[in-house]
């Protein structure tokens, strides 16, 4: 079965959640990159996008392209900084909805498997137990459709594609992943991953802040 490959990444307004002088928060839309890939057919992209509006917005994390939902820029050096040690000390809190394949049992449990990239098939990473790096998912699954599973996400790190590899570790995969369930690529619209919550400390003052964004699956 052929996997979507092309880049024709959605057009319209972007859904901007939040604006303050600091950080600016969007909901990002499936198959749009984050940041511009290699090649000028790559160049359009989220915080390209965001430049044209706000020409001080500045990167802090990403999301992969086929990945939608909750992501924060900043606005100042100070804010990515700060917001880049709440990423990098695990200080952010991070929820995800995803659509997998079959029906995952138990409705609740962690995968804690080192990820490492898979150099011959990148940009495929892959469980490495002894070069990975430390990689961990709280899981609980919300409801069964038929032989599908609706689960929220708790990534405890951030590494590429985790969500993506553990779930397929446990023979779960995300519906619509043209990489990691590249049979089910055609069925589905889009990758059934969502980016739902998104908790940090501004910036400035430390308040605590909760953003949130409904799937559209």
């Amino acid at each position: 079965m052929a996997v979507r490959t092309e880049y024709d990444p959605p057009t319209g307004d972007l859904d901007i959640l939040h604006v303050d002088a600091d950080i600016l928060v969007v909901n990002k839309p499936a198959g749009l990159l984050s940041v511009p890939g290699k090649g000028e057919h790559l160049a359009d992209c989220l915080i390209a996008r965001l430049l044209a509006l706000y020409a001080d917005t500045l990167l802090v994390h990403r999301l992969d392209r086929d990945t939608s939902g909750v992501m924060v820029f900043a606005r100042t050096a100070h804010a990515q900084r700060h917001l880049g040690l709440q990423f990098e000390k695990r200080q952010s809190k991070k929820t995800y909805v995803a659509r997998l394949a079959g029906r995952l049992s138990p409705r609740s449990g962690t995968v804690d498997l080192p990820l490492i990239v898979d150099w011959e098939n990148r940009p495929r990473q892959m469980v490495d137990h002894e070069n990975g790096r430390a990689a961990v998912t709280d899981w609980h699954v919300m409801r069964y459709d038929d032989e599908t599973t609706r689960v929220r996400l708790f990534p405890k790190t951030g590494r590429s594609h985790q969500l993506r590899v553990h779930m397929l570790s446990l023979g779960h995969p995300i519906l619509g992943d043209p990489l990691y369930a590249a049979e089910t690529a055609l069925e589905y619209p889009r990758m059934m991953l969502h980016s739902e919550e998104l908790r940090i400390r501004h910036p400035e003052g430390g308040a605590p802040l909760k953003f949130r964004a409904q799937p559209d699956f």
